[in-house]
Order: structure tokens, then sequence, then C-alpha cells
């Protein structure tokens, strides 16, 4: 009788699974894993020794150019950051608004896709996705001549008296924003498509129902329920806006130099490689930092 009790789980009346079948299916389950962690310490954790070793070398005694030794100098992470504080919060203001932007937008694109789109919601997702079988560079330079001062854009502005008539777009903040804004908005309309899509349809329905009009369901219900696509669409946004430096560099002039810029003039043109990796791990702290605190505070249960 203790044995047929013992066989069976509290409440249950079907058998537990013997203990050995779990402990058979451990090496299975490592073998599985074992290709995505080798994947993962090659190309990811050995490059990022070899940066955070790189970041505390000192210039040769020789002076020969792109020569360093091991000083194991951290005096590299306080120079950066007080050489380069304005690129580092210009990085995280570009990025920021970019994100907002990207938030406004693909909100109601979203929305539209998920809810109202019907038989062409398939065809509005492969518009979504279309400018990512376009080039990441072709895509920026076009901005260029989107924000041209002969262009329709600009023209149009001063036509309406919203910008003087000697003031230009390109080569500003302005455009960096802008170009940083249409570059990653796929990465915030798909992640918010797909959590809306979730959404149970009745939910919305009983919100209407209990006499809330449109504005109020989508405050109070649709956008709670929307979430965790709202955290993810950020993230996916803000992380890779704050390292970008095409848009900065191609959009932008020198006074709207992201901290990326720098770093790729550090690694490329400088040949300051201690200096380059230094600056590549504050922003990748930074970073951590911020999304840490973002989703500790707006975090939804799927993300914490």
């Amino acid at each position: 009788m203790a044995l047929a009790v013992a066989a069976h789980t509290p409440g249950s009346g079907t058998p537990a699974p013997p203990p050995s079948s779990s402990r058979k299916r451990r090496p299975i389950l490592l073998v599985l894993l074992l290709p995505g962690l080798a994947w993962l310490g090659v190309f990811f954790l050995v490059p990022i020794f070899t940066l955070l070793g790189t970041s505390t070398q000192s210039p040769a005694p020789s002076g020969e150019i792109g020569a360093f030794v091991q000083t194991f100098s951290f005096g590299n992470y306080g120079r950066v950051i007080s050489d380069y504080h304005e690129q580092f919060v210009r990085s995280f203001v570009y990025a920021g608004l970019a994100t907002v932007l990207t938030l406004l937008i693909a909100y109601p694109l979203a929305y539209m896709i998920a809810f109202k789109a019907g038989r062409a919601r398939n065809l509005l997702l492969v518009l979504v996705v279309a400018p990512f079988f376009t080039s990441f560079i072709l895509r920026t330079v076009a901005w260029r001549q989107i924000l041209a001062d002969q262009g329709f854009v600009v023209s149009s502005l001063k036509f309406l008296h919203l910008i003087p008539q000697g003031a230009t777009v390109t080569a500003s903040g302005v455009a960096v924003v802008a170009g940083i804004t249409y570059n990653f908005l796929p990465f915030m309309t798909l992640p918010l498509y797909a959590s809306l899509e979730r959404i149970d349809p009745t939910l919305i329905e009983a919100g209407g129902d209990l006499y809330g009009n449109g504005f109020a369901v989508l405050r109070k219900v649709t956008f709670p329920l929307s979430l965790p696509g709202v955290v993810a669409g950020t993230l996916l946004t803000f992380i890779p806006a704050a390292g970008d430096y095409v848009n900065a560099s191609l959009l932008g002039n020198t006074r709207t130099q992201m901290v990326g810029n720098v770093i790729d003039s550090r690694f490329f043109r400088v040949v300051d490689y201690p200096t380059a990796a230094a600056l590549s791990f504050v922003l990748m702290a930074a970073i951590l930092v911020l999304v840490f605190l973002y989703v500790r505070k707006a975090g939804t249960e799927e993300l914490v």
C-alpha cells in the first residue's frame, strides 16, 4: 500500500514519472545546448573579454602607431567619460527621441493592422518588413535626398512658413533623428502588432459595453494589454539606436556626432584601440543600466 501511494502525486490519479527518466533527459538537453553555448562563447564572450583587455592597455614606449602594452590602466574609462560625455548624452537623447517617435507612429499602424486591416493584413505586414530588403546605407542616403533644401519636404515646410526660408534640414540633429526613426520603425511595429494581435477582441467589446468611448477603451483596456509589445519594441529600438553611427555620419555634421561615430573614428582612423574599447564598454554598461531601470519600472510579467 505504501508503494502504491508513493507512486502517485498528491491529489492526482496519474502516476508520477520515475526519477530516472528526468536524469536520462539531462544529457540530451546538454547536447542540444552545446552548439548555442559554443556560439555564444566564441562569438560573444571571447570578443567581450578581448575588448575588456584592450580597454586597459596603454601606448607602447616605442611610440609606434597601433602598438599598445597591457598596463591594466582603468584610467581610460574616466578619461573617455570626461572627454566624450557630450557624445554620450547626445546619443541617448537622439535614441530616446527616435524611440518616442517610432512608438507614436507604430502604435496606430500596428493597431490598424491587427484590428482593422482584414484581408489586407498580410500585405501590410509585408510592406512593414519591405525596407529590410534594401540596404541600411541606401535607405539612409535616400533621406539626404528627401530632406534636401530643394526637396518636397523642405519646400513644403518653407511654403507653410513652418521653418525660415534660409533654413536647412540636412546636416542637422533633426535629420539624424528622422533617419533613426525611419530605419528602426519596423523594430517597433512588429512587436506591437504581435502583442495587439493576441488581445482577445471580446475584452475590447466588453469595454465598449460598459459605456466606454473609443479613447477610454484604448487607454484602459487595449494599451495595458499591449504593454509587452510596447516594452519589447522600445528596447529593440532604443538599444541599437543608441549605438548607431551611420545616420549621424550621413545625415549629421560634426556637432551632431554620436558616441558610435567616436568609436568608429578611434578604431579605424586614429588607431587608438584602448580608448575605443573603453568607449564601447561605457556605452554597453550605460545601456544595460538604463534597460534594467526601464524594465523594472515599466516591465510586464512576460519580461520580468
